[in-house]
C-alpha cells in the first residue's frame, strides 16, 4: 500500500522525514539565538514581576487591615443608631411632658393684663370682653384640673375667685342698667336689646360661673319686659279702639231684618244703611300683601286727621305689632339667654304671657257684642296669614296663641252667619211692605255678603265657610220663592224671580270666581225661569200658533197627518192673523220686557231669546204647512218668508 502511495505521489517519505527534522533543528537554533539576544530583557522582566509581587503582597496586607477596620466601624455605627433611637424617644417624651406642663402652667398662670382689665377696664371696652373670655377659659381649666387632683390649682384658686367676683359684679351692674333703661318712657326697645346682644357673652359668663346671678338677671329682665309689654299694649289697644267707626253692626242688623221694621222708643238708632255691613267694598285690601305688613296705625295721628277705621284694620294693626315684637323678643331670648326648644318657649311666655292673655280677653270681650260677619271673617284670614309669617320667621312660640284667637273668631263668625240664616228663614214677605218686581234688598244684601265671603275664602279655602254659605243660599232661594208667591200673576212672579236671580248672579260673578257653586246654581235658576218667562211672554200674541204647531207635529209623528185636512180654516186664520199682528206684537213684547227688567243687558237677552224662539216657531209652522195635506192651501201664498222675517226682527233684536 505504501509503495503504491509513494508511487502515486512521487515523494520519498524517508527523505521527506529527514528534511522536516532538519528544518526543526534550524528553527530551534534560531529560537535559542533569539532568546540569548533577549536575555537581558527577560531578566529585567523577571525582576519587574518580582517587584510587583512584593507590592501586591503589601496591598493585600493593607486591604486586610482596612477590612478589619471596616468591621469595627460597622459595629460602632449600629451602636450609635441604637443610642440615637433611644435619645429620640427620651426627647419626644420630654417634649410631650413639657407641652402638657406648659398647657397646665399657661392655664393656671394669671397674667397681669387679665388682672388689670378685669379690675380697671370698663365693661364696654373690647379688652374687658377679651380678658373676660380668657378668665372664663382659665376658670374652666382650673375646675378641670381640680377634678384630676392637680395640687397647683390651689395656688391660683384665690386669685381667680376674686377676679370672678369682680367681673360678676361689673357685669351685673351693666346688665341691670340696660334692663332698667327699658323702663324709661318712649324708649325704643330695640336699642338696649341690641346693646345686650353685643355683649351676650356676659350672660354666658354668668351662666357658667355664677348661676344665681344669671337667674337674677333673667328674672329681672322677664319682670321688667312683661310689665312694659302689658302696659304698652293696654294703652295701645285703648287708644286704637277710639279710632274705630262709630257706627258698628248690632244684633238687629241682620240680613232678613226689614228696613221698615219699627224699633222701641229707647232702642239705639240702627246703621244709616244696613246694606253697608254686607258689602266688602275696599275692606278686603286689609289682607292684601301690601296692606298686611304695612306700618301699624298711630292712633293720635288718626285722631288729629279725624280718620276712622273698621275693626279688622284695628285688629291687623294690633296683631302686626304683636307679631313683630313677639318675633323679635323670641329671637332675642334664644340668642341672649342661650335657650332653645321648650326652654325658649317657656321663657318667651314668661315675658309675653300676660300681654297675650290681656289681648285675648280684650278680643273675647269685643266679640261678645260683635255682629259684623265680614269683619270677623277678615280677622280670621289675617290670623291665618300672620301665622304663616311667624312660621317663615321660624318663631313657633305664637302657635298656641293663634289657635286661641281662631278658637274665639270661628265660633263667633259661625254664630253671626247662623243668625243671618235664621233671620232670612223667619222673614214674613207680608211684613215687607208693597210688592215690587225689582230686585229685593234682602237678596241684594245676600249677593253682596256671599260674594264678599267667597272672594275672601278663595285665598285660603275653608270648607266650613262654604257649608254655612250653602245654608244661607238655600234660605235666600226659599225667601225669593215666598215673595214671588205673593204676586197674583205668574208673569209677575217670573219677572221678580228673574230680576233677583240676575242681580245675585251679576254681583257674584263680579266678585267671585265664575266656576263657584253659587254662580253655577243661580245661573241654572236664571236660565230655567227665563225660558219659562219667554214662553209666558209669547203665549198671549202667539198662543194659537204655538198650540197648532204642537198639535200638528204630534199628529205627523203618530202618522195621522190626514187629519190636518180639516184644519184649513184654522190655518188660514193663523196665517193672516200672524201676518197682520206680528210687528205690533213684537213691539209690545219688547217694550213690556224693557219695562219689567231693571238690568238692560238682561232685558235685551230676554228679547233676543223670545225673538229667536218666535223664529223657530214660525219655521216649524212652515214645515207643517209643507205637508201634502196643506200644500194646496190658498193662504200659503200669504206666508211671510223666513229670511224676510229675520230681517224685520233684526230691528228689534240687537246683534241678531
Amino acid at each position: 500500500m505504501n509503495s503504491s502511495w509513494m508511487k502515486w505521489t512521487g515523494v520519498d517519505l524517508r527523505h521527506y522525514s529527514k528534511q522536516v527534522e532538519l528544518e526543526l533543528q534550524q528553527i530551534e537554533q534560531k529560537s535559542i539565538r533569539d532568546y540569548i539576544q533577549e536575555s537581558e530583557n527577560i531578566a529585567s522582566l523577571h525582576n519587574q514581576i518580582t517587584a510587583c509581587d512584593a507590592v501586591l503582597e503589601r496591598m493585600e496586607q493593607m486591604l486586610g487591615a482596612f477590612q478589619s477596620d471596616l468591621s469595627s466601624i460597622s459595629s460602632e455605627i449600629r451602636t450609635l443608631q441604637e443610642q440615637s433611637g433611644a435619645m429620640n424617644i427620651r426627647l419626644r417624651n420630654r417634649q410631650a411632658v413639657r407641652g402638657k406642663l406648659g398647657e397646665l402652667v399657661d392655664g393656671l398662670v394669671v397674667p397681669s393684663a387679665l388682672v388689670m382689665a378685669i379690675l380697671e377696664a370698663p365693661v364696654t371696652e373690647p379688652r374687658f370682653l377679651e380678658q373676660l373670655q380668657e378668665l372664663d377659659a382659665k376658670a374652666a381649666a382650673v375646675r378641670e384640673q381640680e377634678a384630676r387632683g392637680t395640687a397647683a390649682c390651689a395656688d391660683v384658686r384665690g386669685v381667680l375667685d376674686r377676679l370672678r367676683v369682680k367681673a360678676v359684679t361689673k357685669i351685673r351692674e351693666f346688665i341691670l342698667q340696660k334692663i332698667y333703661s327699658f323702663r324709661k318712657p318712649m324708649t325704643n326697645y330695640q336699642i338696649p336689646q341690641t346693646a345686650l346682644l353685643k355683649y351676650r357673652f356676659f350672660y354666658q359668663f354668668l351662666l357658667g360661673n355664677e348661676r344665681a346671678t344669671a337667674k337674677e338677671m333673667r328674672d329681672e329682665y322677664v319682670e321688667t319686659l312683661s310689665k312694659i309689654y302689658v302696659s304698652y299694649y293696654r294703652s295701645y289697644l285703648g287708644r286704637l279702639m277710639k279710632v274705630q267707626y262709630e257706627e258698628v253692626a248690632e244684633k238687629d242688623d241682620l240680613m232678613g231684618v226689614e228696613d221698615t221694621a219699627k224699633k222701641g222708643f229707647f232702642s239705639k238708632p240702627s246703621l244709616r244703611s244696613r246694606n253697608t255691613i254686607f258689602t266688602l267694598g275696599t275692606r278686603g285690601s286689609v289682607i292684601s300683601p301690601t296692606e298686611l305688613e304695612a306700618p301699624i296705625l298711630v292712633p293720635h295721628t288718626a285722631q288729629r286727621g279725624d280718620q276712622r277705621y273698621p275693626f279688622e284694620a284695628l285688629f291687623r294693626s294690633q296683631h302686626y305689632a304683636l307679631l313683630d315684637n313677639s318675633c323679635r323678643e323670641y329671637l332675642f331670648i334664644c340668642e341672649f339667654f342661650v335657650v332653645s326648644g321648650p326652654a325658649a318657649h317657656d321663657l318667651f311666655h314668661a315675658v309675653m304671657g300676660r300681654t297675650l292673655t290681656m289681648t285675648l280677653k280684650h278680643l273675647e270681650s269685643y266679640l261678645a257684642d260683635c255682629y259684623d260677619a265680614i269683619a270677623v271673617f277678615l280677622c280670621i284670614h289675617i290670623v291665618l296669614r300672620f301665622r304663616n309669617i311667624a312660621a317663615k320667621r321660624d318663631v313657633p312660640a305664637l302657635d298656641r296663641y293663634w289657635e286661641q284667637v281662631l278658637a274665639l273668631l270661628w265660633p263667633r263668625f259661625e254664630l253671626i252667619l247662623e243668625m243671618n240664616v235664621q233671620s232670612v228663614r223667619s222673614t214674613d214677605p207680608q211684613r215687607l211692605g208693597g210688592l215690587d218686581t225689582r230686585p229685593h234688598y234682602i237678596t241684594r244684601r245676600y249677593a253682596e255678603f256671599s260674594s264678599a265671603l267667597v272672594s275672601i275664602n278663595q285665598t285660603i279655602p275653608n270648607e266650613r265657610t262654604m257649608q254655612l254659605l250653602g245654608q244661607l243660599q238655600v234660605e235666600v232661594e226659599n225667601f225669593v220663592l215666598r215673595v214671588a208667591a205673593e204676586f197674583s200673576s205668574r208673569k209677575e212672579q217670573l219677572v221678580f224671580l228673574i230680576n233677583n236671580y240676575d242681580m245675585m248672579l251679576g254681583v257674584l260673578m263680579e266678585r267671585a270666581a265664575d266656576d263657584s257653586k253659587e254662580v253655577e246654581s243661580f245661573q241654572q235658576l236664571l236660565n230655567a225661569r227665563t225660558q219659562e218667562f219667554i214662553e209666558e211672554l209669547l203665549s198671549p200674541p202667539f198662543g194659537g200658533l204655538v198650540a197648532f204647531v204642537k198639535e200638528a207635529e204630534s199628529l205627523i209623528e203618530r202618522g195621522q197627518a190626514e187629519r190636518l185636512r180639516g184644519e184649513e180654516a184654522r190655518v188660514t186664520q193663523l196665517i193672516r192673523g200672524f201676518g197682520s199682528s206680528w210687528k205690533s206684537s213684537v213691539e209690545s213684547l219688547s217694550q213690556d220686557v224693557m219695562r219689567s227688567f231693571t238690568n238692560f243687558r238682561n232685558g235685551t237677552s230676554i228679547i233676543q231669546g223670545a225673538l229667536t224662539q218666535l223664529i223657530q216657531l214660525y219655521h216649524r209652522f212652515h214645515r207643517v204647512l209643507s205637508q201634502p195635506q196643506l200644500r194646496a192651501l190658498p193662504a200659503r201664498a200669504e206666508l211671510i218668508n223666513i229670511h224676510h222675517l229675520m230681517v224685520e226682527l233684526k230691528k228689534h233684536k240687537p246683534n241678531f
